[in-house]
């Protein structure tokens, strides 16, 4: 498989740390958990993580407070994803603000597990994961009926969109929903990888709805994700994660779907050129920590945890669109289709239906509240 050079730089340390975790070219989970494990091209590297210790403001009581280390786990490397760039910046900067107080001990790369073991095991109990960056709707199926919102297609309208959204007080109530349920974990923070968009076969180029009339789309296991799909008139494909690119190469499937950065790092460019700029759906993340673990902490360990989780956040905003832009630039220097929508509105009418199925009663109106956001 061809291996591409994006241009942004890491700095030392923050290679060192990765290549001492989960080795440089560690297998990708690169779905959020949900699919297998995917190779990343060598150099597709994320913008620079690192700052200098005394840059951050330590919290001299939390400084004092018991040593403590939490295992935080990420489906995806740490190195040349967006979430793995969020995930570093959190950890520098809760143990610089901590004075050392809290480590934090991140596991990439999926060695922990997939999302839903991950999930599985925070909320029944086990212990082996104290906190985890997962997909903004993976509570969804344990009853964050909130989180469901933020699956639907055509919701977001923009990035600035969804982050006044992620720095509303709405975004907090869905934070705090899993908490609410008494699930046993609570969310922290939200953090975003790029729309997602759809990619096809060389001679199967999709510049509206009608073009993907018949096709079969990879989709991930979801029932959002799936009606999406067959709304738009294709055939959603049960297909691995790790099966998509030989799939599009044998013609199994006539494309799939997936935000910009991890479709050029899986090189899925090479068997899908044709990348639609539809944005159907923003890739949403959030971090969440489990109640037992977040308990033990002080209170002022626990501010700490807070105020490193919207240095990342913010940092995630910045790392996102300027990785995007990238990596743009270059499927279009290396002669890729890349196909602008101009006009959503086909696609918008086409999806309405899904809207209206899981946007009811009370969810409407808070449905509502997030497009009423939008500038």
């Amino acid at each position: 498989m061809r291996k591409k050079l994006f241009s942004a730089l890491m700095s030392a340390s923050i290679v060192a740390a990765m290549m001492s975790g989960c080795g440089l070219n560690a297998p990708a989970q690169t779905e959020g958990g949900q699919g297998a494990t995917q190779e990343v091209k060598e150099g597709a590297e994320v913008a620079d993580v690192s700052k200098e210790k005394s840059d951050y403001e330590v919290n001299e009581a939390a400084a004092a407070d018991p040593a403590v280390t939490l295992t935080m786990a990420e489906v995806n490397p740490l190195e040349g994803t967006i979430c793995g760039a969020m995930d570093m910046k959190f950890k520098e900067a809760v143990e610089a603000m901590s004075g050392g107080s809290i480590t934090i001990d991140l596991q990439g790369s999926g060695v922990l597990g997939v999302e839903a073991d991950i999930l599985d095991g925070m909320l029944g109990g086990t212990g082996t994961v104290d906190i985890c960056r997962i997909s903004a709707f993976g509570l969804s199926s344990y009853g964050c009926d909130k989180a469901t919102l933020l699956s639907l297609p055509y919701t977001f309208q923009d990035r600035d969109h969804f982050w006044t959204f992620a720095n509303s007080e709405l975004a907090q109530d869905f934070l705090n929903q899993s908490s609410e349920l008494g699930l046993g974990v609570k969310g922290l923070y939200y953090g975003e990888e790029g729309f997602r968009h759809f990619f096809t076969a060389p001679d199967k180029a999709v510049s509206s709805p009608e073009d993907m009339q018949n096709m079969k789309i990879r989709v991930s296991n979801d029932p959002v994700m799936t009606a999406m799909v067959e709304s738009l008139g294709a055939t959603p494909s049960p297909v691995s994660m790790s099966e998509i690119y030989q799939s599009l190469q044998n013609g199994t499937i006539d494309g799939a779907e997936q935000p910009t950065v991890n479709y050029a790092s899986n090189s899925f460019d090479e068997v899908g050129p044709n990348l639609t700029m539809d944005g159907h759906t923003l890739g949403a993340m959030m971090t969440i920590i489990t109640e037992k673990s977040w308990g033990e902490l002080t209170e002022n360990q626990q501010q700490v945890i807070m105020d490193a989780g919207k240095i990342a956040s913010d940092y995630c905003r910045e790392v996102s669109e300027q990785k995007e832009n990238e990596v743009l630039e270059q499927l279009k220097a290396d002669g890729r289709n890349i196909i602008e929508v101009e006009d959503k509105t086909q696609w918008q009418e086409a999806c309405k239906p899904i809207v209206e199925q899981y946007a009811t009663g009370e969810l409407a109106d808070i449905y509502q509240q997030i497009l009423d956001m939008a500038k």
